[in-house]
């Protein structure tokens, strides 16, 4: 910008400024009215859909799982999927956000440009767009993923009825006895410190499996003090893990 464009745009500025109106009490009854309108709108949702009530807490759970407010699904989800990946989750929890809010603190600094049309400044709308879109996507998948607590494979094919009712059954037990914590299975779980457990079924016999968890190596736990039917079901699930 020269110094004639810039006495141009100072004399525009003013004369705008003069044609312009004070913010008391024109903005304010706009906001105002747009505060009255949300407000409504919120009183509206909560008398036709009510609010959703959980199960009482119960400290001694393992089954529960946490979850951020919702403006935070997008990070939770850059955490899930770097969670694979030890070494990148202080990136995902801490490095990510402190950039990005590096990146926007120093936006004035870095973005010089006089036009503030945005249809004329193609490279600050793509990236407006494409961050948007971004958050956007990462929300969806972060508030609709499964929990962390579940097993996600479904029954083989080949199993008949009563095998898969084992299935399911002893996959619901492997979700609420916390084996997920140190343990793989498909693509849930944990690497570490347990074993992957996706083809245990191929590689140990359904005597070892039990024996295994009657009497396991520390620091895995014992289950059995389980109650025989889902003990029987979670070591029927585990064998059929080809």
């Amino acid at each position: 910008m020269n110094q004639a464009e810039k006495e141009q745009y100072l004399r525009d500025y003013s004369t705008l400024k003069n044609q312009g109106k004070p913010f008391f009490p024109y903005a304010v009854a706009k906001d105002a009215l747009m505060a009255l309108i949300v407000m409504i709108v919120i009183i509206l949702l909560a008398l036709t859909f009510g609010a959703e009530l959980g199960p009482k807490v119960n400290p001694t759970t393992t089954t529960y799982v946490p979850r951020p407010d919702w403006y935070f699904y997008f990070l939770f989800e850059v955490l899930r999927v770097m969670k694979n990946v030890p070494k990148f989750t202080p990136m995902a929890t801490i490095g990510v956000p402190t950039i990005c809010m590096i990146l926007l603190f120093l936006l004035p600094f870095y973005d010089r440009s006089p036009e503030r049309r945005i249809e004329r400044r193609p490279v600050a709308l793509v990236a407006g767009v494409l961050t948007i879109a971004t958050m956007a996507y990462l929300t969806y998948t972060g508030a609709s993923t499964g929990s962390p607590n579940t097993v996600a494979l479904k029954p083989p094919a080949n199993l008949n009825a009563s095998e898969k009712q084992t299935f399911q059954a002893g996959a619901l037990v492997v979700g609420q006895s916390g084996c997920l914590a140190c343990h793989k299975i498909g693509d849930n779980g944990n690497s570490g410190p347990g074993p992957d457990l996706t083809h245990i079924g191929s590689i140990v016999l359904p005597g070892a499996i039990a024996s295994t968890l009657r009497n396991p190596t520390a620091p895995m736990p014992s289950f059995k003090n389980l109650p025989p039917n889902k003990f029987n079901a979670l070591v029927g699930f585990l064998s059929l893990l080809q």
